[in-house]
Order: C-alpha cells, then sequence, then structure tokens
C-alpha cells in the first residue's frame, strides 16, 4: 500500500510532513486489520447509545426510561428511546502548553511533537474515513479552535495550522481546557484528550467530561520526568513560569522524590479513568506510539 501524495499546491515543508504521518497511519492501519482481520473504518464509530425519540409508554418499559419533562405535559406517559451510534465526530483536544515543550533522553521528540503527531495521524485517518474531526488546542485558555469538518482539506488545513501555532500562554490548566470542550460541543463525541497531566484540580471536569461524551485520554511522558540525568549541580527553569533554581541531579533524594512525583502522578490518573470506565493510553515520547495507537483501536473495536 503506498501513500495518497498531497496536493501539489501544498508547501513543501507541510508536504514532507503530510508524507511523514501518512507513513505512519499506515502502519497503523496494517497492523489494526492484520490483528483483527476487520475493517479499519470502524475505528472512529462510536461504541455507545445516543438519544433518538420518544414514544408513548408500552407495557413492559423500564421506568428509568421515562421522559418525566414530556411526560408532566398531560399528554401521557412517554418513554426515551436510542439509537445505536454509527459514526461519531471526533475533537482532539491536545494541551500545548510550555509543560509540553519538554523532550526525551538523547534528543528524542518533545511532548509536544509527540501531540502534533498523534493529532495529525488521527486527522488523517478521521479524512479517509469520511469521519468530521476538529481540533481544540489549549493552555490555560484557548490557543486554536479548528470545529470537526470532514476530508482531506480540511486535514491539510488542521495540520498546516496545528504545526504552525504559537500559544500565547504558557501556563497548563487542563481543566479549563476540559471547560472550553464541553462549551464547544453540541452532539456526543469521540474527544482524544491528549496532555501530561502536569496539574491539578482537573478531576471533576474530567468526570463531567466522560459522562457527556466518548473520551479517551493519552498521556504523554517523557522519560526525564521519571529519571532525570546525573548531572550534578545544574540550573532547572520551569517551563511554565521561567522561574530557576540550582539543583543537585545527582542526589538520590532528588532522584527519589522526582520519581515518586511521576509515579504518584500517573497512578491518580490511572485510578480516575479506571473509576470514569475511560481508556487510558500512557504514550513515552522516547517509544513508538504506533502499537499504542492499534491498541487502543483493537479495545474501541
Amino acid at each position: 500500500m503506498t501513500p495518497t501524495p498531497p496536493p501539489a499546491a501544498l508547501p513543501a515543508s507541510l508536504t514532507a510532513l503530510v508524507r511523514r504521518l501518512r507513513h505512519l497511519e499506515i502502519r497503523m492501519r496494517q497492523a489494526v486489520e492484520a490483528q483483527l482481520q476487520g475493517n479499519f473504518g470502524s475505528v472512529f464509530r462510536g461504541n455507545g447509545l445516543e438519544f433518538d425519540d420518544v414514544r408513548l409508554y408500552q407495557y413492559g418499559d423500564e421506568v428509568r426510561s421515562i421522559d418525566w419533562a414530556v411526560s408532566s405535559k398531560g399528554h401521557g406517559t412517554f418513554v426515551k428511546t436510542y439509537r445505536e451510534e454509527r459514526e461519531q465526530q471526533v475533537l482532539v483536544a491536545l494541551d500545548v502548553s510550555a509543560s509540553q515543550r519538554v523532550g526525551g533522553r538523547a534528543g528524542s521528540p518533545r511532548k509536544l511533537d509527540v501531540g502534533r503527531d498523534l493529532a495529525g495521524v488521527l486527522a488523517l485517518s478521521a479524512a479517509r474515513q469520511e469521519s468530521a474531526l476538529g481540533l481544540l488546542a489549549f493552555s490555560d485558555q484557548k490557543e486554536l479552535f479548528l470545529p470537526p469538518a470532514k476530508g482531506l482539506r480540511a486535514a491539510y488545513t488542521l495540520l498546516q495550522r496545528l504545526y504552525g501555532l504559537v500559544p500565547n500562554s504558557t501556563y497548563t490548566s487542563v481543566g479549563a481546557g476540559i471547560r472550553q470542550v464541553l462549551g464547544l460541543l453540541r452532539h456526543r463525541t469521540l474527544v482524544v484528550l491528549i496532555s501530561d497531566f502536569i496539574d491539578q484540580n482537573y478531576e471533576r471536569e474530567l468526570a463531567m467530561l466522560a459522562r457527556r461524551h466518548d473520551l479517551v485520554v493519552v498521556q504523554l511522558v517523557a522519560a526525564q520526568e521519571t529519571a532525570f540525568p546525573a548531572l550534578g549541580i545544574v540550573p532547572l527553569r520551569d517551563a511554565e513560569t521561567g522561574l530557576q533554581r540550582w539543583v543537585d541531579t545527582s542526589a538520590p533524594s532528588f532522584q527519589a522524590s522526582l520519581a515518586a512525583q511521576a509515579e504518584a502522578r500517573q497512578l491518580a490518573l490511572r485510578t480516575l479513568c479506571r473509576r470514569l470506565r475511560v481508556a487510558l493510553l500512557a504514550v513515552p515520547t522516547d517509544e513508538d506510539f504506533v502499537p499504542q495507537l492499534v491498541g487502543l483501536f483493537r479495545q474501541r473495536r
């Protein structure tokens, strides 16, 4: 299988980007179809039910399906009916705050680079399946919003805007980003939330998002956030606040504290997602994310 070449009118830099992402997408597609013996086309389909209509109550209907708001109008007792979701629109919500600019070891990509590549591969995959995909890039404010749209032209526009984005704010607020998602979406949507989740007080918003939408959480993890190289006493700068302090990175206490913080953060997120019954992918920046996506799609299938 060979990738579909992007239009010749695209800038050379974007053309090279599309080719690279298309290669990743084809690897992912082939792996999914080989392992599942099925069509890749159901990846973006819904896995639940959505409200369809109301009808008069019939003997045997469950009481919990009664629409009390409609029934209270005095024209009879009505129950809600649902239909299976066959196709959902998709929204990638990507954290672009300064903490995302941290990279892995030995020149491996930054978290932001991996997050953008994930969004790009999903955009190209959705375009090939005629699924509508949009993007929200957020820090502690809305940095970029592209409503869900279908087709390769929309996907190329998304890539160009995303990879050219220079965020206005360096700060993180996952809770604020989720509130933006909730305010922007009017219909049930597959939301892919990508962040390092180095933040606090977003649990309530994540629970609301999981109730209203089909949610996938992707946590980006840089290797140096769990095991920093022992470089002796060096200056470390906070990517978001700009504050700098001197730290003995070789001290056992520093290494133990760093590892404990990372483990606690990941455990808290895993526990929360398990409680909310939400799919969670932890993606290290120095590893290939395609097998992770294949595992996600296997789970959704």
